[in-house]
């Protein structure tokens, strides 16, 4: 992804505290499974710092149990989709980039053996 010298934080939160999150920043009083918080680049330089990645496990859990996979899997799927957030990929905009997103999402799980699908 040519990010190998950068970092980025990961945390791990409750529906409650994501709900929270997604409301003061986008507007929506509800929990999501992953928020994703880019690094700002200064003078067209990359971050080293990509940014943050906040999962909830609660919804983790939900979503691993309906896919029928362990936890674990379920994070570093949602871990993936956030990455490629912090990397500029944009599920909500265009279809194009939609569809760029999703390849790159599905060439990753593929990578690490994961199923998109459940």
């Amino acid at each position: 992804m040519g990010c190998a010298a950068s970092e980025l934080s990961i945390v791990i939160v409750d529906d409650e505290q994501i709900r929270r999150l997604n409301r003061q920043y986008f507007h929506r009083s509800r929990p999501t499974n992953v928020i994703s918080f880019p690094q700002q680049s200064f003078a067209g330089h990359p971050a080293r710092v990509l940014g943050d990645v906040v999962i909830s496990i609660e919804t983790a859990q939900r979503q691993a149990q309906i896919r029928g996979v362990q936890l674990e899997e379920e994070i570093i799927i949602l871990l993936i989709h956030g990455l490629l957030h912090l990397l500029g990929y944009d599920h909500e905009g265009s279809a194009e980039e939609r569809k760029k997103m999703t390849a790159k999402e599905k060439e990753l799980c593929a990578h690490f053996r994961l199923a998109l699908e459940p």
